[in-house]
């Protein structure tokens, strides 16, 4: 008999790291600008740390919702403020755990060549941008488009897209003559953007990361490194800003900020 317990144990323990290893794997759930960022820092989280970590992208509002209705992420990492404070509200996120960790610009982008001014740029053709209704994206662009007296003129021909980089394929495949989008995502696809918005035009454009309120204890570990130097060093050689709310230390850290 003790011989057989010995055998199954000695077979069970086959599995353990498999299990250990499925059982830590983050899920993290970010902004679809943030694809090419997640594309590097996850390899590189794993690498430095062993934990694994899958990654979900849509548009933030999307995921936002999705984390309401159960969905199991540990990590969301938005493209604006209002849908973490949103998730905050609900307590669907732990707040103290809070990372501003990137910024952005706003620009439009073209695959038509177009000269003038921003008026002349958007003055034909269809307008390619996120839905305002709810993707970050969108509520920039329609901020800046009518600070600069545009909107009602624009938003005629504007095609609404569920997330930034649909916007963006749409532009590049001349599918619309040109869209807003953010500079890291024309850099990401080699289009050189035609008009980069005012800062004062729209609200900031800052990326805030959470450890959702049932996240893994990995959760915080991933988000020390989204704002250490290599989660840094790779939002900046993708093109995105380091926003004014981040200190000389490092990202804020945005508990009680709603």
């Amino acid at each position: 008999m003790i011989k057989i317990v010995a055998a199954v144990l000695v077979a069970l323990a086959g599995f353990l790291p498999y299990a250990v290893g499925a059982s830590e794997r983050l899920t993290i759930f970010a902004a679809a600008s943030m694809k090419d960022a997640m594309d590097r820092v996850v390899p590189a989280f794993t690498a430095e740390s062993g934990v694994e970590a899958v990654v979900s992208l849509a548009a933030s509002s999307v995921l936002a919702r999705q984390i309401e209705a159960g969905a199991p992420a540990d990590v969301y990492v938005s493209a604006d403020v209002e849908w973490m404070d949103w998730l905050a509200e609900r307590g669907l996120v732990r707040e103290a755990s809070v990372k501003t960790v990137a910024g952005n610009a706003l620009v439009i982008v073209s695959s038509a060549a177009a000269d003038g001014g921003v008026a002349d740029i958007l003055a034909h053709g269809r307008v390619a941008m996120g839905d305002p209704s709810h993707v970050p994206a969108g509520r920039y662009a329609r901020a800046a488009l009518s600070h600069l007296g545009l909107w009602e003129t624009v938003r005629e021909r504007a095609v609404f897209a569920e997330n930034v980089r649909v916007a963006l394929e749409l532009a590049r495949r001349g599918e619309a003559a040109a869209a807003i989008v953010y500079v890291s995502d024309a850099q990401a696809v080699g289009l050189s953007p035609r008009y980069t918005f005012p800062p004062e035009s729209h609200p900031p454009i800052l990326y805030p990361a959470a450890a959702t309120a049932k996240a893994k204890p990995g959760a915080e570990a991933f988000l020390d490194f989204l704002a250490g130097d290599t989660g840094q060093a790779i939002f900046r050689d993708l093109g995105f800003a380091r926003p004014a709310t981040m200190g000389a230390d490092g990202p804020e850290n945005r508990t009680g900020g709603r």
